[in-house]
């Protein structure tokens, strides 16, 4: 323990006696270090946008549907909503709502636009986006509000506005065209421009008493559900499979294929982005501290020559250079943090927002970071300093005294 107390003792300072050089080995580590958990943070908040984005809009983690409705999006293949969801214990939910979601026409006096006429149930939609549009006029009071809630775009595009009145053609549970015309209660914003083109809000039983028939008086075309976490989906699902077996139940990934492929795919983006930018910095490191190494040729010379043997030296050069690693991934962990905690706001991409739409996003991207990511750069940036001390130490053995006194 003596033995290594002087060793640490030794190599601190070095460190210390060696300030200008090691202030910009510091300084690389730091921004190498900084800026790869600000990268992976905005990564991160891109993987649980999408995740949100996908579950919120209007899919939920669970979706239940008659068969055949996603082949044929009709009410003829809707369904009744009678047997009440039954979850375990250990299947906490946020919620449920049940909709009509109808392809459907809507046209004004100057423009006719194909849209989803969606009827719901405004006090059953907080899982979904619903809860984040920003409404000009007024929103719907219930399931009984015969009125339309038409998105910004949509509005501009038909070249109508609040409180006119428009006319909205579906197809009825029984095969036949129903037209109505309805007045405008409400223009609302949202996140996603799609949303803002292409949906028609009303109210559930409304659009029931529109597409329903004598027969088949209340359809229902979905029924979405919203977990508590991600994590209670597959054992959800089953336990709705049980519960529904003559529907179909299907959760986000299988409705969405392609944005649960790029969900998996960013943890492995993540690692990638790392290793390269570490690749790089490693590389400058071994150079650096094999210099280093150079320039102390007389020093560690003396230490063998005063009887240091080749594991201590070997041991002492570790120190040092992982002692630098520490201190530089340290301070570039704060650094990334402070980044983070700068763009708390979220980096507005707007500009850009048919793109970012097509994979999935809101055009507002907000940095994301945990403890197990700051860990995890930690611990993997030690390594790295670990595995690039490694060649410097094995040139220090190399140094002889006899060598030592040459110089």
């Amino acid at each position: 323990m003596g033995t290594l107390t002087l060793l640490f003792h030794l190599s601190l300072r070095n460190i210390v006696r060696y300030r200008r050089r090691n202030f910009f080995l510091f300084a690389a580590i730091a921004v190498a270090v900084g800026g790869s958990t600000l990268s992976n943070s905005l990564i991160r908040g891109w993987q649980v946008d999408m995740l949100e984005t996908a579950v919120s809009g209007l899919t939920g983690h669970i979706k239940i549907q008659a068969p055949g409705f996603a082949d044929d999006p009709s009410a003829r293949n809707a369904f009744s909503y009678s047997k009440p969801i039954v979850f375990g214990e250990q299947t906490p939910i946020l919620g449920f709502a049940q909709r009509i979601n109808l392809p459907a026409v809507i046209s004004s006096e100057r423009e006719t636009r194909g849209v989803a006429l969606v009827g719901v149930d405004p006090a059953m939609e907080g899982i979904s986006l619903y809860r984040d549009f920003e409404v000009e006029g007024d929103t719907l009071t219930g399931p009984e509000d015969g009125r339309l809630l038409i998105g910004k775009m949509l509005a501009e595009t038909l070249q109508t506005k609040l409180g006119r009145r428009v006319v909205v053609i579906v197809e009825g549970a029984d095969g036949k065209s129903r037209e109505r015309g309805y007045r405008i209660a409400g223009v609302f914003e949202a996140p996603m421009e799609w949303s803002e083109k292409m949906l028609v809000f009303t109210g559930l039983t409304a659009l029931q008493r529109t597409v329903g028939t004598d027969d088949f008086a209340s359809p229902v075309t979905e029924l979405s559900v919203v977990l508590q976490t991600d994590e209670d989906r597959v054992a959800a699902r089953d336990e709705l499979i049980a519960q529904y077996p003559k529907l179909e139940v299907k959760d986000w990934r299988q409705m969405q294929p392609q944005i649960a492929e790029i969900v998996d795919l960013v943890d492995a983006i993540m690692v990638i982005w790392f290793i390269l930018i570490m690749s790089a910095l490693t590389f400058g490191l071994v150079n650096t501290l094999i210099a280093t190494v150079m320039q102390r040729t007389q020093e560690l010379g003396l230490l063998r020559a005063l009887g240091m043997n080749q594991r201590l030296l070997l041991i002492q050069v570790v120190m040092e250079c992982v002692g630098i690693m520490v201190v530089g991934v340290i301070v570039g962990l704060l650094l990334g943090v402070a980044m983070v905690f700068g763009l708390g706001d979220g980096i507005d991409l707007a500009a850009f927002s048919e793109s970012v739409e097509a994979f999935g996003m809101s055009t507002l991207l907000k940095p994301i970071l945990t403890i197990e990511d700051l860990l995890l750069f930690g611990g993997l940036s030690v390594l790295v300093g670990l595995f690039a001390s490694f060649f410097p130490a094995r040139r220090a053995l190399k140094i002889s005294p006899l060598m030592a006194m040459n110089r």
